[in-house]
């Protein structure tokens, strides 16, 4: 793995150019361009903000707790999260069989090609910031909600986040290879993901509920619920995980990388005889 991490920072740049030309391929005909990246988690925002702020008001502010006079806010923090998360994990899970030509014929890392399709979704996420900030600086000036220490919370978040989806893409990008279901599979597994991670609901809701408390645990070992719960902290306080769910999120999406990187050089000589 040092290595390959090595190898991989020696071709930082072409890795930038890679980045630049797969946003630049995949918004070259599109009229609105890089606003595609706020419009789609803009627009979950507001269907989420329309179902559970207004027709289940009174339901979700119950368990908000600070969250509750800026819910909108709350919402677009994690889907702005999430829209990084579920777009790195589908289009890393093709990055080699979509280029396999490319691969076949540069002399590379091959773990550019999946690294490149996390950094790329992480350019369209920090393109959505400004206006996630702005969104808070206004609940700010109405006193909804306090701008603190906490805001350190977003880079810590950013990292844990970064080496979870590093390590889930070299694994996924080289088992689809070889398997191509896997693609398939991850459509399903995103989604529910999505419900089984504390991003449009507070943490709370889960763990005051009356399932069992192996259910409890099972959903709290997924490092995506301290993720997401850092990113809520940036603005509420109450949300910053505790010590045990901050370790299993740092100590798991190090383990998950560790994992995928083992993986991907072990599989590399199967898969470049695929491609």
């Amino acid at each position: 793995m040092t290595s390959g991490v090595v190898a991989v920072w020696s071709h930082r740049n072409t890795l930038r150019l890679l980045v630049r030309r797969d946003l630049a391929v995949k918004y070259q005909q599109s009229v609105l361009g890089y606003f595609w990246s706020l419009i789609e988690p803009l627009g979950m925002g507001a269907i989420y903000f329309f179902v559970f702020g207004l027709l289940y008001k009174s339901a979700t502010n119950r368990h908000l707790g600070d969250a509750a006079d800026s819910y909108p806010l709350f919402l677009i923090t994690g889907i702005f999260a999430w829209m990084w998360t579920s777009s790195a994990i589908g289009e890393a899970t093709n990055a080699l069989t979509g280029q396999a030509r490319l691969i076949t014929t540069m002399n590379l890392p091959r773990e550019v090609f999946p690294i490149g399709r996390v950094a790329g979704r992480f350019a369209e996420y920090v393109a959505g910031l400004p206006i996630l900030a702005a969104v808070a600086i206004v609940y700010a000036s109405l006193g909804k909600i306090d701008l603190g220490v906490t805001l350190l919370a977003l880079p810590l978040a950013v990292l844990i986040q970064a080496t979870l989806l590093i390590g889930v893409a070299l694994l996924l990008s080289s088992l689809n290879v070889l398997m191509r279901d896997i693609e398939r599979l991850m459509r399903l597994v995103t989604r529910v993901l999505f419900y089984a991670t504390p991003i449009i609901y507070p943490l709370t809701l889960v763990r005051e509920s009356s399932m069992p408390d192996w259910v409890k645990i099972a959903y709290e070992i997924n490092p995506l619920v301290g993720i997401f719960q850092l990113h809520h902290a940036v603005w509420y306080p109450d949300e910053f995980p505790d010590a045990r769910l901050l370790g299993v999120a740092a100590g798991g999406s190090l383990l998950v990388l560790l994992a995928g990187w083992w993986v991907f050089r072990r599989l590399e000589p199967a898969v470049l005889k695929e491609l």
